[in-house]
């Protein structure tokens, strides 16, 4: 999070996010369900994957030793699945923190129909 100008509780918010949604990713893996982060959700899940060693192990204890893989963005489109993906990181267990997913219409699935990020 050094990269960018965020105060300690928006950072922890924003990382809490990334993982919230990482989790539920690899919770559903293999239900092709187009989950899509937020913009600013995504610099938390950036921040999670970049610390290589911390998320090869996140894998390996919540994805039965899955890498869930990061596919660089496609076309944005205002299709709904950011939205659709906080509902399911709330059904999940998780807290959502909405504010971080109000660019909702600017982001889709990184890698639509895959288990990729």
């Amino acid at each position: 999070m050094r990269d960018y100008p965020y105060d300690s509780i928006t950072a922890a918010r924003v990382l809490g996010q990334g993982y919230a949604y990482l989790l539920t990713a690899m919770n559903h893996r293999g239900d092709r369900l187009g989950l899509a982060p937020s913009s600013l959700v995504d610099i938390g899940v950036h921040t999670v994957i970049l610390d290589t060693v911390a998320y090869a192990e996140l894998c390996d204890r919540f994805n039965d030793g899955h890498f869930l893989h990061h596919v660089p963005e496609i076309d944005f489109k205002d299709d709904g699945s950011v939205m659709k993906t906080a509902h399911r990181i709330a059904a999940d267990g998780w807290e959502v923190d909405l504010p971080l997913w109000q660019d909702a219409a600017k982001c889709s699935p990184c890698h639509p129909g895959s288990d990729s990020h």
